[in-house]
């Protein structure tokens, strides 16, 4: 007999590496703001490639190699998902932090926070559900 493991499921790991994105972006929002008076400092956004990239790192692939001549798989080295915007100055200190842009962000990825807590909850109320039998 199989053991079922209840959290293993993909919802729940798509909505963990939501959550932990929505993290990263925040960090990344609240270091914008606090810094916005910083001389010559640049705004940083997290890149979504490189927190998909992350991801894939993490995933270990067996590949089955039908010659010798074939490559072993390996995945890529992950880097950092911040990159910072250097191409624009808003301030005369050389900062290019706009806060109304950053606090337009911050409402943004708290929206998307919450929905994925809300759909985490629903998730976890469903579950509840099934155990106590549907009562």
């Amino acid at each position: 007999m199989e053991i079922l493991n209840l959290f293993s499921g993909t919802t729940m790991q798509m909505l963990e590496q939501g959550l932990r994105g929505s993290t990263m972006q925040h960090k990344a929002i609240s270091n914008n703001i606090a810094n916005v008076d910083t001389p010559n400092y640049k705004a940083q956004r997290v890149s979504f490639d490189h927190v998909l990239q992350n991801e894939l790192a993490q995933v270990k692939i067996n590949a089955h190699k039908t010659d010798r001549r074939h490559f072993d798989y390996k995945s890529s080295t992950a880097s950092s998902p911040m990159i910072e915007t250097q191409k624009t100055t808003y301030n005369h200190n050389g900062a290019n932090v706009d806060v109304d842009v950053e606090m337009a962000e911050l409402a943004k990825n708290q929206i998307y926070y919450n929905s994925l807590i809300d759909r985490l909850n629903g998730s976890y109320s469903n579950l509840k559900m099934v155990i106590r039998g549907g009562s």
